[in-house]
């Protein structure tokens, strides 16, 4: 079974896309993202697939898709942002290299604005993105190695502080996360 160089999770908007394409370019290796498996599986967004089956089901479909990810993609993969939702998602974390991209609600509602592609911000995307952060952010710190503010910052200098915090970590395959030596880079 291979497993992936770096997992990327943070909330929607956050550039887990745009920075782990960045990623798999600087190292060499391939970009995949369990949110554009869903689409392609599904042959429809995931707007649709919110509003047609439930969020229960788009979560069914995403835990199957970050599980399947896991065990083939040996590149860069990036989870949908509700992913580390599912207790067993985060356990399949466990020993893997994972870079929690954050931002503050400001940044948040700049980058997302009111847009209707992201269900769960739909109406009044400040509150909704403070809610989804206070449910949320414990669980990306649980399964994160490192923690890189994007808060300010470029996707290159993103890039680079992921791996230069990853890199100071010296993180091997079986370090567990969420250890008390993770980085936290702001």
């Amino acid at each position: 079974m291979s497993a992936p160089l770096i997992v990327l999770v943070g909330p929607m908007g956050v550039g887990k896309s745009t920075v782990g394409q960045l990623l798999a370019e600087r190292l060499g290796t391939g970009y995949r993202d369990t949110d554009a498996d869903i689409v392609a599986a599904q042959g429809r967004t995931i707007a649709e697939i919110f509003v047609d089956d439930g969020e229960s089901a788009f979560r069914a479909l995403e835990k199957e898709a970050v599980r399947t990810a896991l065990a083939e993609h040996e590149g860069v993969l990036a989870l949908g942002g509700g992913a580390i939702l599912d207790a067993d998602t985060r356990g399949l974390l466990a020993g893997q290299q994972v870079v929690y991209l954050s931002m503050d609600v400001e940044e948040a509602v700049r980058r997302t604005g009111l847009n209707t592609a992201r269900p769960l911000l739909a109406v009044n995307p400040r509150k909704q993105w403070r809610e989804l952060m206070e449910a949320r952010r414990h669980l990306y710190e649980e399964v994160a190695t490192v923690v890189v503010a994007t808060d300010g910052r470029t996707p290159e200098e993103v890039t680079r502080a992921a791996l230069d915090a990853l890199e100071s970590k010296s993180v091997s395959p079986g370090d567990a996360p969420g250890t008390p030596g993770r980085r936290t880079l702001r």
